[in-house]
């Protein structure tokens, strides 16, 4: 593999483990625990899982020379750090006994299914040391739910003498290995399943996990590149740039991003379905704040968006509600109708709530929440470009201003969609650290014959040496919530809180924000240098952990 200049330099660096993974340990267990709701349904799905308690790792002189194979597998989106839980776990696996093997399962968790696998070597491990991207073994989104499929995989744990299996995936994933985890400790397989903490959106965390890997190299990443825009902006000083970023379910990135940028505006979804705000209540805010800037010559701007923004704004929540019924009653008596006749069919059957919502949307998008599904019938919000419907509608609210005598100023709009941009870049050497002692615990957990747990790095504010290292039973975690028309046990997904520190933070000075020009240029990650720059977690985490 061809490598840059800044690889070969990286691939150097080691990552800095908690002064309780750098050699033997034994295992410190807190109390017996229960999920956080719902505790008799997972109870009764967990049984063999169920009420396990913390762990905590502490360093002991006694050595264990444990023969164990362990296979892993990459689970849904790529996100900084990913090979680091790999090496981590390949080091650790390989100091506890030179003759263990580490398997990685190709292409995620379907590599198990079909047996498709390689043996991941030194050779191959010390290649993707400190490196973004899940290339290594490629990741995939094939969820592991049905029996036939946990018995197929067993084929070849058996094949391969497996002791364990370690998913490295978001909530979806973890709620996966679970369940697997639960199948082979009822049947008494003998094979071991461990999680590890991962998505860039940063809604897989709780009072055990501080944050998941991957989403301080992202929010830099996106800093940066709006920082540049900032910058750009405040050059120009004539456009309005729209920036959209990742978070489909939670609003953490724009946060992040915003503490870390001070853009004119940033939209928190949480906060807009707390306030149960209307698309035109959003359209007037970003529009008062445009109006305001111009009335003072600055005919310029930032506002970051949240991808899932669309899906908390109450109204159209309401509104895709009613269309899916509507289609399915009625669809057949409109699909022939043209579009202009389809429109008017629509607004004339919905609730008078409803058509009011319908037709202030912009035509395009009106159409694709009334026909353009996909294959289950539902709505395609990801395809939704919602920065360009929200300056489209704040460029038709202010002409209505400009012909009212209450804007004077110009408004051109510019938009952005970071989302790839970041998930595979190189990792901070927050995530680098991070991650390699995630991969290290996950192997002393399989060590010490745990299942059914997540792999956990606390104190994560504090320098490396002074982490806490453990796991937490993923049941600890879950509740039921309703799937595809289903009950079913799920990792509940961490929201931004809105009367969290992060969250009260940005509120305090968001208005300043709005009316004068207060842009950070965070610049790009940096891996060499002052440890205030170098190692520095996110201001979220900051905030959080004080």
């Amino acid at each position: 593999m061809e490598k840059s200049a800044l690889q070969i330099e990286r691939a150097a660096y080691q990552p800095k483990l908690p002064k309780a993974l750098r050699g033997a340990v034994k295992v410190k267990e807190g109390e017996p625990t229960h999920s956080v709701d719902n505790q008799e349904e997972i109870k009764k799905l967990f049984p063999n899982t169920y009420g396990m308690p913390i762990v905590e790792f502490e360093p002991c002189e006694e050595a264990m020379g444990k023969k164990m194979n362990v296979g892993i597998i990459l689970s849904g989106g790529q996100a900084p750090g990913g090979h680091n839980v790999i090496t981590g776990l390949f080091d650790q696996v390989k100091k506890l006994n030179p003759e263990n093997k580490l398997y990685g399962f190709i292409l995620g968790p379907g590599g198990l299914v079909d047996h498709n696998y390689m043996e991941l070597t030194k050779e191959i491990v010390d290649e993707y040391r400190n490196t973004g991207g899940f290339d290594m073994i490629g990741s995939g989104r094939t969820k592991l739910e049905k029996v036939e499929q946990f018995e197929k995989g067993l084929e070849i744990i058996r094949q391969l003498d497996i002791n364990a299996i370690v998913i490295i995936g978001g909530d979806d994933s973890n709620t996966n290995a679970c369940v697997l985890a639960e199948y082979y400790a009822a049947k008494n397989c003998g094979v071991q399943v461990i999680g590890c903490p991962k998505t860039i959106d940063g809604d897989l965390k709780n009072e055990q996990i501080e944050t998941s890997f991957g989403f301080d190299t992202a929010c830099k990443t996106y800093s940066e590149l709006i920082g540049n825009i900032e910058r750009d902006c405040n050059s120009a000083r004539k456009y309005w740039h729209f920036i959209k970023v990742m978070g489909r379910s939670a609003s953490h990135i724009a946060l992040e991003c915003a503490l870390q940028c001070q853009p004119n505006i940033c939209l928190v979804s949480e906060e807009v379905e707390k306030k149960d705000m209307t698309l035109n209540q959003i359209v007037d805010q970003l529009c008062e704040a445009i109006a305001y800037r111009a009335a003072q010559g600055l005919n310029f701007g930032t506002v970051i968006v949240p991808e899932g923004l669309i899906e908390f704004i109450p109204a159209i929540g309401r509104l895709i509600q009613e269309l899916n019924d509507l289609l399915a009653a009625h669809g057949s008596e409109y699909k022939d109708l043209g579009k202009k006749e389809q429109r008017a069919y629509i607004i004339s059957h919905l609730s008078k709530e409803n058509a009011e919502t319908f037709e202030t949307l912009p035509e395009g998008v009106a159409r694709q929440l009334s026909l353009d599904r996909d294959p289950h019938g539902n709505v395609q919000v990801s395809l939704i470009e919602t920065e360009k419907l929200l300056s489209a509608m704040c460029e038709t609210r202010l002409e209505q201003w400009k012909n009212e005598g209450k804007f004077v100023g110009k408004f051109s709009a510019l938009h952005h969609f970071f989302g790839y941009e970041g998930r595979c870049a190189a990792p901070s050497n927050f995530d680098a650290d991070y991650c390699y002692a995630l991969g290290t615990s996950a192997a002393q957990l399989i060590a010490n014959g745990k299942t059914g747990y997540m792999a956990i790095v606390k104190n994560t504010t504090a320098p490396a040496e002074q982490w806490i290292a453990g796991g937490v039973p993923i049941t600890m975690m879950m509740n039921m919530e309703r799937r595809n028309g289903e009950m079913k046990p799920v990792i509940r997904k961490a929201l931004v809180e809105l009367d969290g520190k992060p969250f009260k933070a940005f509120a305090a000075m968001r208005d300043k924000w709005a009316k004068e020009t207060c842009y950070i240029y965070p610049g790009p990650i940096q891996y060499w240098g002052p440890s205030a720059v170098c190692d520095k977690p996110t201001i979220t985490l900051a905030l959080e952990q004080n």
